[in-house]
């Protein structure tokens, strides 16, 4: 895996180590990108499109807390993934980021 990631960041990998997939993620929250929508890369049926984590103050009992929030966008296919499925998928990957241990249940 990290020879992968590693050619992978060096635009070293070959065609048939990339294709096949099911969904993608792009994460352009790395370049101070807030928000974006991305483009499924056929045979995939989906994307997930990451932005930037930012601090924000938000509303918590009677006073206000400092919470880091995210942009995410998820792009289907609606021939393979339609919105109620991509909608339970995006709540899914909510619950996970917001509360990581739950991946190891």
């Amino acid at each position: 895996m990290k020879d992968l990631a590693k050619r992978a960041r060096s635009k070293r990998l070959a065609p048939h180590e990339y294709q096949g997939g099911v969904t993608a993620i792009s994460n352009l929250g790395m370049y101070g990108i807030k928000r974006f929508s991305a483009i499924i890369n056929p045979p995939q049926a989906s994307i997930l499109a990451v932005g930037k984590g930012e601090k924000q103050l938000v509303p918590r009992g009677e006073g206000i807390a400092t919470v880091t929030t995210m942009s995410v966008t998820l792009s289907c296919d609606h021939r393979v993934i339609d919105g109620v499925l991509g909608a339970k998928l995006l709540a899914a990957f909510k619950s996970f980021v917001e509360d990581p241990v739950m991946m190891l249940i």
